[in-house]
């Protein structure tokens, strides 16, 4: 599941930068047109409908991002891009785990309860092999050691369950460093863009608003990029540990009543 994920999230990686090659390419090109328009009819003054078109009221919202993303520069735009795609893609295939990971826990002790009373061990084993979640696992962990007493059960349960929780945070560190990751780097083109302002004053001897102003667009979009980015994936990885906090309670309640009924059934 985390390679199919990994395989999607670079696929978009590349269907995104031959998006943007294009868009660059394109904006590049119709360089030379105004100039012919300018000397074929050089008294024709602007229509109202023109200045309403040209004051970008009207340009497509993924049009937009693309030529800001083009003028924060390719190199530090691209990076906090692929942050972006690398932490989604995590986050996605964690949530997918943990949504597979639910388990009616109610359900599976009552079938539990049932199979011990009716088959025995063996076939509460068989109930809990057909169960899919980290709560069936532990189940048939303590199961698979009945015959050497409860107790033994009860340390099995606490042991194996600390290897699911283990499994439910995997790749939480990834997502964690993604997330520092993206306003770092926007923070850098930041710095980046600050010192071409600093080499475009010196180059031109004035601190003219024309001199600064592309340095310092760059410094602004990366660090808006990087923040952004961020922020997406806080959300998710707060919503990943919401998820494991809810199975995590879950599971401990059921390997409780779990040892409860295993005791009933010892009597």
């Amino acid at each position: 599941m985390k390679k199919f994920f990994m395989f999607l999230a670079v696929a978009g990686l590349m269907t995104l930068s031959a998006n943007l090659a294009s868009a660059q390419e394109g904006a590049e090109a119709p360089e030379a047109a105004p100039a012919e328009e300018a000397v074929a009819e050089p008294a024709a003054e602007p229509s109202s409908q023109d200045l309403f078109a040209g004051s970008g009221e009207e340009i497509p919202l993924h049009q937009a991002l693309k030529t800001k993303f083009i003028e924060g520069g390719a190199g530090f735009m691209s990076l906090v891009l692929i942050c972006l795609i690398l932490g989604l893609a995590l986050s996605i295939e964690r949530i997918l785990y943990l949504l597979f990971s639910r388990t009616n826990t109610q359900k599976l002790l009552e079938k539990v309860e049932k199979a011990l009373e009716e088959g025995g061990v063996e076939k509460a084993k068989e109930v809990c092999r057909n169960t899919r979640g980290p709560v069936a696992s532990i189940f048939y962990q303590g199961l698979l050691r009945m015959d050497q007493g409860v107790d033994v059960v009860e340390k099995t349960i606490v042991s194996y369950g600390s290897v699911q929780m283990s499994l439910m945070e995997k790749g939480l560190s990834w997502i964690s460093l993604f997330i520092a990751l993206a306003p770092s780097l926007g923070f850098l083109g930041t710095v980046i863009g600050m010192i071409q302002a600093f080499d475009a004053i010196q180059a031109a001897g004035d601190i003219s608003p024309n001199v600064v102003a592309g340095g310092m667009k760059v410094a602004l979009i990366t660090t808006v990029g990087g923040l952004i980015v961020a922020m997406i994936l806080q959300v998710f990885y707060n919503y990943i540990l919401n998820k494991i906090d809810t199975i995590t309670i879950d599971m401990e309640d059921a390997s409780i009543r779990f040892v409860d009924t295993l005791t009933k059934y010892n009597k």
